[in-house]
């Protein structure tokens, strides 16, 4: 919510916004929508579409395919995204497999429609394994394992990390193993969709997953040589908030660049991933 405002406070007119994209996996409650919640705090229009989106670490990716396709399809035209994620709230204080890794956070982004022949938005790849979604998972709380149906068992592992069947859970191995296969050839796939090289693309920022990932990747898709991003040390895994707050501070680091053609991909829970080409032309500060 305050990043929304900090927006509208910025020049953003709220009367504009049709359409209202949540992408979050805390939300307040089961039910209503958070998106409805928020569009009445925002004072956005009762003709305001509003809808959540639970997914996770590719989840801004797949927020701006869905609100590009809102626009370019004619059911809207400034589509307000919003990402916003608490998973310390999952995290036992005891496990330090997960504790170190994430952080809270929450951005807000306009897409709107503009009279033009450049692609804002390009190269969509997405794609899910949903076979693996037990390698990043909270087990109980949802309506397969309903809280109260469940017992509550403790596991401690053999270097004394703690947690409960409520908490957090991640299968680190096997998250880097399918972010190393998926992510290279999703690389692949946004050139070919695009026509374009790595030397055309001015920027990787990729999720911010952990330091040794995003190095991992790099080596994996061959950007050893191209502007890669990789800085995690102020906030962490935010989850769906890691590409927007990388791609702004990746702005603000290079002021006298121009940056245009900047390739997004976010993996993870799910499992889940999707990539594009973002124009970053028209940022401004």
């Amino acid at each position: 919510m305050r990043a929304a405002e900090k927006l509208f406070g910025e020049g953003v007119d709220k009367t504009d916004v049709d359409y209202l994209l949540l992408c979050t996996q805390s939300p307040d409650y089961y039910l209503p929508t958070t998106a409805c919640i928020l569009q009445d705090k925002l004072g956005l229009s009762n003709e305001c579409g509003a809808v959540d989106i639970n997914l996770g670490c590719s989840g801004y990716i797949y927020g701006l395919s869905i609100a590009k396709g809102l626009i370019e399809s004619g059911q809207c035209k400034k589509v307000l995204f919003l990402t916003a994620e608490t998973y310390s709230k999952y995290i036992n204080e005891k496990d330090k497999t997960v504790l170190p890794l994430f952080g809270d956070a929450g951005t807000a982004t306009i897409i709107e429609a503009v009279d033009t022949e450049d692609n804002g938005l390009e190269g969509f790849v997405l794609g899910t394994n949903g076979a693996g979604y037990q390698n990043l998972i909270v087990p109980v709380g949802g309506m397969r394992q309903r809280m109260q149906d469940t017992e509550i068992t403790e596991q401690t592992d053999e270097y004394g990390n703690y947690r409960t069947n409520i908490d957090l859970y991640m299968y680190g191995s096997a998250i880097s193993d399918f972010a190393l296969d998926v992510v290279p050839k999703t690389v692949d796939k946004i050139l070919a969709k695009t026509g374009i090289t790595k030397n055309e693309v001015d920027y990787f920022v990729f999720h911010q997953a952990n330091k040794f990932m995003l190095q991992f990747l790099q080596m994996k898709c061959d950007l050893l040589d191209y502007p890669y991003w990789n800085d995690v040390k102020e906030y962490g895994n935010t989850v769906s908030c890691s590409i927007p707050i990388a791609l702004v501070d990746m702005m603000n680091a290079n002021q006298d660049k121009k940056i245009s053609k900047v390739m997004s991909i976010g993996f993870g829970v799910g499992l889940s991933w999707g990539g594009c080409i973002i124009d970053m032309s028209k940022y401004e500060k």
